[in-house]
């Protein structure tokens, strides 16, 4: 009976002169996100309200699943739209809503009109309380609860009349893109594609950069990275995700530095490589996966160690969580499953047995100047052979 989607949000309602620009850019990841689904859809705003309108058939859960992937909606509301002709057409219709949506109709009930055509010939206070009567006879067995109400009925007054009564809860955040671009350090484990899912929450669009060390990670364990920037992408909009062939360079380093610093070295590597990425593609900083103390690499000695490398700034939401939190998180937005499958990144074949946890940043760059000028020449090859994969 649903025939179309009221959009609520949060955060855009507090913009000012330019909350334009938010519904703008949440109208367009509406538009992205439902291009996945079977129907036609006719996304448009009125009046503070951004409705989504179903044209034709449609698959009524597969629309709401797109939609709930939606970063800056709070809440979807399944809506059916009445022709005005009439108060007493408006009373059936009610009754009619009513008696399909809820067949149990032991319950409580309040009716919430709003009036944006003052031309209507009735007032919002008597709106609700006709059509909390017309319920009442056709109902006896419901009653009104002003304060906490099992059904809110909501009646929208507008060119049509809106009806709804459901809000689904939606992901909330900010709509992506209005928080300018990011590069994602994304690896096949499970903490970077979440990170990526929460700088995206707040606005920021994606890019990613994923390192690969043929043959010593197979095809497999590349692939699986790209089906997390798939799963992600459902969230953040299409992926650029740009692939380096780091093997020369981690080959190198491992010969010419000591093997307690290979993690750190290379990681100040990755670091570089993904910032000059970031600057050709006009983002404004890196987001990384790492929890403080969840590894050698993740202390706070070894995170100023790799910062020191980096004018752009890193962002790491995960910072404070711990290893539960993040597995659940991955659980809750779909990405765990493929994280956990078993083929190896190039960060878990190179790791050091006995890594050191407390690295001296001046030690590590006398042990860089040991890879001389062939490790920039290195890192130049690595860059004019990377691989572009749009994950969408």
């Amino acid at each position: 009976m649903f025939t179309a989607f009221l959009i609520k949000y949060a955060e855009i309602g507090i913009k000012g002169k330019n909350r334009h620009l938010f519904e703008d850019a949440l109208m367009h990841q509406i538009k992205f996100a439902l291009k996945k689904c079977d129907g036609k859809f006719l996304i448009h705003k009125s009046q503070g309200r951004i409705y989504v309108d179903c044209q034709g058939e449609f698959d009524y859960d597969e629309t709401v699943e797109c939609l709930k992937n939606v970063f800056g909606i709070s809440g979807i509301c399944p809506v059916v739209y009445v022709e005005d002709e009439g108060f007493e057409k408006l009373c059936d219709t009610v009754v009619r809503y009513v008696s399909d949506v809820y067949p149990d109709r032991n319950k409580t009930f309040k009716v919430h009109a709003r009036r944006a055509n003052k031309n209507y010939p009735k007032e919002s206070m008597e709106i609700n309380a006709d059509l909390g009567e017309a319920i009442l006879n056709a109902f006896p067995e419901m009653s009104v609860d002003v304060h906490e109400p099992d059904i809110l009925l909501c009646v929208e007054i507008r060119e049509k009349i809106y009806l709804y009564s459901e809000t689904i809860p939606g992901p909330g955040g900010m709509p992506v893109g209005t928080g300018g671009k990011a590069m994602l350090l994304l690896s096949g484990g499970i903490d970077s594609p979440v990170a990526g899912y929460m700088i995206a929450k707040r606005g920021v669009k994606i890019d990613a950069v994923y390192f690969h060390a043929p043959p010593y990670t197979s095809e497999r364990a590349k692939q699986k990275v790209v089906d997390l920037a798939r799963i992600v992408s459902a969230y953040a909009g299409p992926v650029w995700l740009h692939v380096i062939n780091f093997t020369d360079i981690q080959l190198y380093i491992h010969e010419k530095c000591p093997h307690e610093e290979l993690t750190i070295i290379m990681r100040r590597y990755m670091m570089r490589i993904a910032e000059h990425i970031a600057r050709e593609t006009g983002c404004l900083g890196l987001i990384t996966g790492e929890s403080i103390g969840q590894v050698a690499s993740q202390t706070l000695n070894s995170l100023i160690a790799t910062n020191e490398v980096c004018e752009l700034p890193v962002y790491r939401p995960l910072i404070g969580f711990d290893k539960q939190e993040i597995v659940e998180q991955a659980q809750k937005i779909g990405t765990f499953e493929t994280s956990i499958l078993p083929y190896e990144d190039c960060c878990t074949i190179f790791v050091a047995k006995h890594p050191v946890t407390k690295p001296n940043v001046n030690i590590i760059r006398r042990h860089e100047h040991n890879l001389d000028e062939k490790i920039e020449e290195l890192v130049k090859i690595t860059l004019e052979t990377k691989e572009l994969i749009i994950a969408e």
